[in-house]
């Protein structure tokens, strides 16, 4: 098959179904319906102008949809990739922080999209559950403590999220009350209709259009109370939703090296999210999609998104959930959400600038909730110490460091604990030979016997200092003398040269003892470390017995050499029997 007879199948298989095609379109306006103001309230978690959230929405869904291998996962805003971008684009005056989001964004999508072309896919097994958890728990406690401003109408002079609340709630009575009404009310309507199964779908938009609608009729009556609603803010006081789809912009070059780094940072915790959302989803045929297909997908997204002003763009849980739940037969369920929003942008304009900030700021404490990971915290400290360790570490970093740092921070915190506990752990146990059936288990002596094979069996790693732990464990000689001591290494692999160092010193003190060492169920690699080391000339080749396709045939072999080795020695007692 040509390459453009392959071109035109795959061609073939994007396009939509008719007998999906009314469930798709269905999906597709319910979901740009709803989360349209979501959008708008992630660009404001992003620092920058509400609209740009739209024009994410609009471009990054279909073009994911298009190459993404999860036929349902929805790519659009998360508020995980907003705060981050925010917290980013804070340290730029505010006139510059649309230029500095275009290149933040494309710099995001060429690192995703590299990462998809050298199925980098595998490497989403070094976050661990612990970090993911911890730092969602504190992404979701920093979009509700950031959004009392907007909520309450009190602006703090700190910058960090805690202190700013803290601030808050110590100036408690300058809070302006008519846009806390607003958004008190807007958050009581939208957790009531949450409740309703049949207008849950539906209840940030009906909650948004009720709080815009009782706005517009407050300011117009002219309360007798006095309140003077026209102090609250609306999304036109910050910028006029142009009646035109999004223009193409260019990237401002000189700002690649001051944003390569965070752009690093927020394309991991994208790639991250998105394996999250996309391996949750099993698509159509019960198959799970690629991981690095999903990659290439959002790194695409994102590269679009980022040439028309957009936030950065992941897997979102909730609007692949939203996706699944509305009907979607097919990714033309993502792809039209561009048609729709695109429509609302040139059609519903004058609307959306009506809709009140606090509103806004109600729904967005309604997600950040939504987004605390409470059952996955409970498992993840019930786990043990150190991932409860890595957990509160990378949740506390997410509070006070900036984003970017504070996931790369809990990365490499869960890689160094867990390196350090598996390097430790280690044990060593002694197998006692049955006339039938197999092995006994049990600890191994503090002290050698004399005149008798000792099998040993070690359990855990054979690098660094596990191997100077399973030293201490092995038996002391002492006393000993005419001593057989029988390693089992079978399913070693490799062993560290400290482990080879260990192997040498207890040879030699067995030896002392007229004793010796031999290692059973050796493996071609590690007979080779042996021969490079010339540690197999102190044992001795006659006492390294291979690991062979039958278990227990060379174990078997071992115990008959030593047994031979034993019966010739002066003051032998009994030999072994199998």
């Amino acid at each position: 098959m040509t390459h453009m007879e392959k071109f035109r199948v795959a061609a073939l298989r994007l396009m939509p179904e008719r007998r999906n095609l009314a469930s798709d379109l269905m999906t597709a306006l319910t979901f740009s319906v709803v989360h349209v103001p979501q959008a708008m309230g992630h660009a404001l978690l992003a620092t920058v102008n509400p609209v740009f959230g739209i024009y994410t929405l609009m471009i990054a869904s279909p073009v994911a949809a298009l190459f993404s291998s999860s036929v349902f996962m929805n790519v659009s805003a998360t508020g995980a990739l907003s705060v981050a971008a925010g917290v980013v684009l804070l340290e730029f005056p505010a006139a510059q922080r649309a230029e500095a989001l275009v290149v933040l964004v494309l710099l995001v999508g060429i690192i995703q999209l590299l990462a998809g072309l050298f199925r980098l896919g595998f490497l989403i097994r070094f976050v661990s559950n612990a970090v993911m958890t911890g730092f969602l728990n504190g992404v979701g406690a920093l979009i509700i403590l950031g959004q009392l401003s907007d909520l309450t109408g009190y602006h703090s002079s700190f910058s960090n999220r805690v202190t700013q609340a803290l601030d808050l709630f110590l100036n408690i009575g300058r809070i302006n009350l008519p846009v806390t009404a607003i958004g008190i009310f807007t958050l009581v309507l939208m957790v009531g209709l949450l409740q309703q199964k049949t207008l849950r779908r539906f209840a940030f938009i009906i909650a948004i259009a009720v709080a815009t609608a009782l706005l517009f009729l407050l300011t117009l009556a002219a309360l007798p109370t006095g309140a003077n609603f026209t102090v609250v803010p609306t999304v036109g006081h910050i910028s006029a939703i142009p009646r035109e789809l999004p223009q193409l912009v260019l990237p401002q070059l000189s700002l690649i090296l001051s944003l390569l780094l965070p752009a690093l940072s927020i394309a991991i915790i994208g790639l991250v999210q998105g394996a999250g959302v996309s391996q949750g989803t099993p698509n159509p045929d019960g198959h799970y999609p690629d991981v690095s297909r999903d990659f290439l997908a959002q790194g695409a997204a994102n590269l679009a998104t980022g040439l028309v002003s957009g936030i950065p763009a992941g897997g979102s849980v909730s609007g692949t959930a939203l996706i699944v739940s509305a009907g979607a037969r097919s990714r033309w369920g993502n792809i039209f959400v561009g048609l729709f929003v695109g429509l609302i942008v040139l059609l519903a304009g004058p609307l959306v600038e009506r809709v009140p900030m606090p509103a806004l700021a109600a729904l967005l404490i309604v997600a950040g909730f939504d987004g605390l990971r409470t059952a996955q915290a409970v498992m993840t400290w019930k786990t043990g110490l150190i991932p409860r360790l890595v957990m509160i570490v990378t949740f506390v970093s997410t509070l006070v460091i900036p984003l970017q740092y504070a996931v790369m921070f809990g990365v490499a915190l869960s890689i160094l604990l867990n390196t350090v506990r598996q390097s430790n752990k280690v044990s060593v146990t002694q197998w006692i030979l049955q006339p039938q059936g197999f092995p006994l288990e049990q600890p191994a002596p503090d002290h050698l016997p004399s005149h008798q094979l000792t099998l040993l069996h070690i359990y855990g790693s054979t690098f660094f200092a596990a191997a100077k732990n399973m030293e201490e464990m092995l038996p002391r000689v002492d006393n000993a003398t005419h001593a057989v001591v029988a390693i089992n290494l079978r399913g070693k692999s490799e062993i560290g040269s400290t482990f080879m160092i260990v192997l040498q010193r207890y040879c030699q003190a067995l030896q002392k003892k007229q004793s010796k060492l031999m290692l059973v169920g050796v493996d071609p690699l590690v007979r080779d470390q042996l021969v490079k080391t010339k540690v197999i000339e102190l044992i001795g080749h006659e006492n390294v017995f291979m690991a062979t396709p039958q278990l227990g045939a060379g174990l078997n072999v071992a115990v008959d050499a030593a047994n031979k080795w034993l019966a010739q020695q002066p003051d032998s007692s009994a030999p072994t029997k199998v």
